[in-house]
Formats: structure tokens, C-alpha cells, sequence
């Protein structure tokens, strides 16, 4: 069992930057496949970052490839998203999420992660 706390959302206007992080308690995040997901309002759950327990590799959806970025400090047990260039339609609640490694692939749909937070709210506005 491994619980999930996010921090770091807030309000920004548009083209800032936020950086997100995920605590970890209770297991080693170095145990699993961390990833990233946002829900909006309205909109389904969608992958956002993904990164392989071993930090190696990482995986974005084409659409946020150049302005987020994911990582990871095993030693500080977090999880972070680094976001840049915010727009108006990255406004969402974002979640972290860990999943049971499958060698090195990086999943990208919620169902497959097993441990969620409880998500923090970034809201992009002027």
C-alpha cells in the first residue's frame, strides 16, 4: 500500500509555469511505474506524464511533448511535473498515480494504475 500526496497546483496566468509534486508514504516510489493524469471539467481522466521505475524512460501524449516534464527523486521519494507555458486549457485537477511496473513500458490509462492522490487543482487564467 502506498499513499499519494499532491502539491504544488494554484492559480497562474497564461504562459507561467507550476511545478507539481507527489509525496509518497508507506512504499518507495522506486517500486513503481509514477505517472501523471488531469481531469478537467467535464472531460474524461487523461494522461499527461508517465516515467519507468527505473527513471529512464519517460512517456507525454504528443499534445504536451516540449512543455511538461516529468521526474522523479527516489531518495526524496517524490514525484514532480514541471509545467511550462501554461494555457487556459491545461486548467484541471491533477492527479498522481502509481502503477506495478511491467518491465520498462509506461501505460497510459487510468484503469492500470493501482494507487491515486487525491489531486491539486491548477487553474490557468488571467
Amino acid at each position: 500500500q502506498v499513499q499519494l500526496v499532491e502539491s504544488g497546483g494554484g492559480l497562474v496566468q497564461p504562459g507561467g509555469s507550476l511545478r507539481l509534486s507527489c509525496a509518497a508514504i508507506g512504499r518507495t516510489i522506486n517500486s513503481f511505474t509514477m505517472g501523471w493524469f488531469r481531469q478537467g471539467p467535464g472531460k474524461e481522466r487523461e494522461f499527461v506524464a508517465g516515467i519507468a521505475w527505473t527513471g529512464g524512460n519517460t512517456r507525454y501524449p504528443n499534445s504536451l511533448k516540449g512543455r511538461f516534464t516529468i521526474s522523479r527523486d527516489n531518495a526524496k521519494n517524490t514525484l514532480y511535473l514541471q509545467m511550462n507555458s501554461l494555457q487556459p486549457e491545461d486548467t484541471a485537477v491533477y492527479y498522481c498515480a502509481a502503477d506495478v511496473p511491467v518491465g520498462t513500458w509506461i501505460r497510459a490509462t487510468a484503469g492500470d494504475y493501482k494507487y491515486w492522490g487525491q489531486g491539486t487543482q491548477v487553474t490557468v487564467s488571467s
